[in-house]
């Protein structure tokens, strides 16, 4: 290992039942501290790093985290040899070159999010690229801070240059019209990212595959939205697939473009930058979404909705009846509602709506 080199901090893993009794009898039996974490199922602290195996099972496997300083040191001489079973660590791409190999990944930003818009990114990598994004920082962002996320874009944007990688964005105006007639967030992400891809390969022409998070149930929902260019090129789904560097970096640029609206946003709100200023609040949850919504709505009046939020999330109608309006207040496209809070899955329509 050249000790020059950056060591990495963080480490996840997704642990089987075996390799789970593996790690807690190291855990137990070991020279480590033990640690009080919510939802895990045990943590431990030792020299400059800490380890915890969380308690939620999916498909029978658990999430384990190793962070610090040292981390590096026990996932190579501890993790590897006693419950991973073979040395992984720097010599992923040596055992999968498919990880490198020329490709393009695809993610969205602003899903979940009351305010601004939805960006879908499909960025291309290679074994150069690849290697240069790694030397970045590109990683899943959701692992990234806004302020890395800023400055981790920017440089990507401008190593993958015009040909590299393609966005799809929808303002929050134009977000609300597909909505309405769609009625589905997923039939609209789907066909945000075949759109993107479609763009990316039309630039990218020998570009063989196509890395996707899933988000629909079934994969059909993405496979009909892909276009001529799409439908030629292999499209693989995944679960957790920001662990692509492709995926990383299309999350990094949808989240970096989807930020900078977000900024936009923050200096018409409450004017200029200044320290200490307010930003628009993240998510749907956050009491002060509904605060600043309901804000505006009294100073501006319903529409203002149209143009800087997801009008389909049921905080439309808490900001809405607070502010002693209803959805019949907005224009056609606004009256079409989510079938649960966050808009994630199909919308309907209330009565009496109009249509756009």
């Amino acid at each position: 290992m050249d000790d020059g080199a950056t060591r990495k901090t963080s480490y996840t893993y997704e642990l089987t039942n075996d390799q789970q009794e593996l790690l807690l009898g190291i855990m137990v039996n070991g020279n480590y501290r033990r640690r009080e974490v919510p939802y895990s199922l045990w943590s431990i602290e030792g020299d400059h790093f800490n380890a915890t195996l969380y308690a939620k099972e999916k498909h029978g496997r658990r999430k384990l985290c190793v962070q610090g300083s040292k981390a590096e040191d026990f996932v190579l001489f501890v993790l590897e040899p006693n419950v991973l079973g073979g040395a992984t660590l720097g010599y992923e791409t040596v055992l999968n070159p498919e990880l490198v190999a020329p490709h393009a990944g695809s993610d969205e930003s602003g899903k979940g999010d009351y305010f601004g818009p939805l960006v879908v990114c499909c960025a291309y990598t290679d074994e150069a690229l690849s290697a240069e994004m790694q030397n970045l920082g590109v990683k899943d962002c959701k692992q990234m801070s806004d302020k890395s996320v800023l400055a981790v874009g920017a440089k990507l944007r401008a190593l993958l240059g015009p040909t590299g990688y393609a966005v799809v964005k929808l303002g929050p105006a134009a977000y609300n019209r597909l909505y309405a007639k769609m009625r589905n967030i997923n039939r609209m992400l789907a066909w945000a990212h075949g759109t993107a891809i479609e763009e990316l390969l039309e630039k990218r022409q020998g570009c063989p595959r196509v890395v996707v998070d899933q988000f629909a149930p079934t994969e059909a929902t993405i496979l009909r939205a892909l276009k001529e260019r799409g439908k030629k090129a292999k499209v693989e789904q995944r679960h957790k697939a920001e662990s692509d560097i492709a995926v990383a970096a299309a999350s990094v640029i949808a989240r970096e473009l989807f930020l900078r609206d977000i900024m936009k946003m923050t200096d018409e709100v409450f004017g200029p930058p200044s320290e200490g200023r307010e930003s628009v609040p993240a998510g749907s949850s956050d009491p002060r979404v509904r605060a600043l919504a309901e804000e505006m709505v009294r100073k501006n009046g319903p529409v203002w909705l149209m143009n800087h939020c997801k009008a389909h999330f049921q905080t439309t109608d808490k900001v809405l009846a607070a502010c002693g309006r209803s959805r019949e207040d907005l224009p056609p496209e606004g009256r079409v509602t989510s079938a649960v809070a966050n808009g994630s899955f199909e919308g309907r329509k209330k009565p009496n709506a109009g249509n756009s």
